[in-house]
């Protein structure tokens, strides 16, 4: 592509194409997604939750298998897919959103296929640092990394009961990652300030959110099946994004640099 194309172009390409193969995981899950909503009938044997949960195994299996995910980025998707089921659990029972099919694979009114798709978003990141040789600096102290994504995650749940935190909390993750910056490598070396590759991230995890939703795979509380997620959806998405980033720290720790960015290529 660059003896083809012009240097930007080419690296626009190649950025688009890395970010496809981070996401591979999830992107394969959304066509599971879509494919089983338009072809599934109500009177086949193997419910629609059943399938998606069954696909989303064998595509674990598959990567480890043939090296597509190592086994650290293995650990991550289990991390995310237990700490998602968790909060799916609660929000489940407090009426937040349902999940209107049937299924064997169900457990407090949540399909474990859902886990899955939590698990993706750590997999994305997983598979992104790895993929543009991506590390972070500097990088705040890990202990107060930790207390943030304790505190958003805790947030999710005692919103419910407690003021809703995460205006305070969206202005935490300003004042603890503003200075870091994400260096990623595209042909050269590139840097983005950590709470806009946050926001950017975020959008697109809404999109795909949006994926679900259209094709009714959950409903929302006080929402008809098929309708649009809010915007205001993206701040969620932006908030468990740190959560998920701090869970990768807890595996893949060499990316992150206490002193600042640097500027070469590798």
């Amino acid at each position: 592509m660059r003896a083809r194309l012009p240097e930007r172009m080419a690296e626009f390409v190649m950025f688009v194409l890395k970010l496809g193969w981070s996401s591979l995981f999830g992107g394969l899950m959304l066509g599971a997604i879509l494919l089983s909503r338009a072809i599934w009938q109500e009177d086949w044997i193997l419910r629609r939750y059943d399938a998606l949960f069954a696909f989303a195994i064998f595509v674990q299996v598959a990567f480890l298998r043939f090296g597509l995910e190592t086994r650290q980025e293995a650990k991550v998707i289990l991390l995310f897919h237990l700490t998602g089921t968790v909060m799916e659990w609660f929000k489940v029972a407090m009426g937040s959103w349902s999940y209107p099919e049937a299924g064997a694979f169900v457990i407090l009114g949540v399909p474990l296929f859902s886990g899955f798709m939590y698990a993706s978003v750590g997999s994305f990141i997983a598979r992104a640092v790895r993929s543009f040789h991506m590390d972070f600096a500097p990088y705040p102290p890990f202990a107060a990394t930790v207390a943030l994504a304790l505190g958003i995650y805790a947030n999710f749940f005692a919103h419910h009961v407690l003021p809703d935190a995460r205006w305070l909390l969206m202005g935490a993750t300003v004042v603890l990652f503003w200075r870091t910056k994400v260096g990623f490598t595209v042909g050269g070396r590139h840097h983005m300030r950590m709470p806009v590759a946050a926001v950017l991230s975020a959008f697109f995890l809404w999109v795909a959110e949006n994926v679900g939703t259209l094709t009714g795979t959950w409903v929302y509380s006080g929402r008809a099946t098929l309708d649009f997620a809010g915007i205001a959806k993206m701040g969620s998405w932006y908030l468990l994004l740190y959560v998920a980033f701090v869970t990768v720290t807890f595996v893949i720790r060499d990316p992150l640099r206490s002193g600042p960015a640097t500027t070469e290529t590798r």
